[in-house]
């Protein structure tokens, strides 16, 4: 039973002794604006295991700033960005496939974390924060390194969105025709990681892929036009969000959890009724979008 109505929380929204809680919303729909357009590259690329990975990588990033005190933005970005270029790195080399790369770099990159935050005074409670999320844990230089990221990031997709499609879709193709696959791979696994790191503080480390995945998925079964499955990416991630962080303060649940089994509930329902709805497209946008 919800103990709080929605009007009354628009009214604490708006309170002022609860700005973190209006600071929490706000994160939550930039990140998944960003995490909505990175994650339809992801979904068509099928590549989901980066963005596990990523989400791990930042990990040790997180411990050591919270050592020594720093910013936990800084940290899982320095961190993210470094394992995301050495992924990108060896990959090239066909000689081991690249979702085996990334388990090798995913499960070394979470044991250096947890080996650092074992050796920290009272790391349970910020281990806690740092796996599953904090409503409270959100500053307004996160929010503004937030909308940073999304003004980057979605300004990239916009510059060489062209460039990064052909890539996802056809790599050999995109080779042949001149295209700097390898540094798109890089662009691309330090735009994953820069959605992740702002993510990190209201839904955690461990459900941070649902709101780079799910969504996109979720647009997919409605649009095969990629402007379309972004723009409708975007939405279903911020709404989805809104609504979980809402009934995360109604009924006193964990928000990232929540926030997480919102937009599964959303998928499952587009999923279950997407044979009756209608499909998002133009001519021109469809040829953008390959099934």
């Amino acid at each position: 039973m919800l103990d709080v109505t929605l009007l009354d929380f628009f009214t604490d929204l708006a309170n002022p002794r609860l700005d973190f809680l209006l600071h929490a919303v706000i994160m939550a729909i930039l990140a998944a604006c960003v995490c909505g357009v990175v994650g339809c590259y992801v979904v068509l690329r099928g590549m989901a295991f980066i963005g596990d990975a990523v989400s791990h990588a930042v990990f040790p990033g997180l411990a050591v700033a919270f050592a020594l005190h720093t910013s936990v933005l800084l940290g899982g970005a320095v961190a993210g960005c470094a394992v995301a270029l050495l992924i990108a790195v060896f990959a090239q080399r066909r000689h081991i496939r690249e979702d085996s790369i990334i388990g090798i770099f995913f499960a070394a990159s979470f044991a250096l974390g947890m080996l650092i935050i074992s050796r920290i005074d009272g790391y349970t409670a910020s281990l806690t924060s740092f796996l599953f999320g904090s409503l409270t844990g959100v500053s307004r230089t996160d929010l503004i390194a937030a909308v940073a990221v999304n003004v980057v990031v979605i300004g990239l997709v916009i510059l060489i969105g062209p460039q990064l499609t052909a890539a996802c879709l056809d790599r050999e193709t995109a080779r042949a025709m001149g295209l700097p696959v390898a540094v798109l791979d890089v662009v691309l696994y330090l735009a994953v990681t820069a959605a992740i790191v702002i993510s990190v503080g209201t839904i955690g480390n461990i459900l941070v892929l649902a709101l780079l995945i799910t969504p996109a998925a979720t647009a997919r079964l409605l649009t095969t036009s990629l402007r379309s499955m972004m723009a409708l990416s975007a939405l279903i991630g911020a709404l989805g969000s809104f609504v979980g962080i809402y009934l995360a303060w109604a009924i006193d649940l964990p928000a990232g959890a929540t926030i997480v089994l919102v937009l599964t509930a959303c998928f499952l329902l587009v999923w279950a009724l997407s044979p009756l709805l209608p499909t998002f497209r133009t001519a021109k946008e469809t040829s953008s979008c390959a099934a």
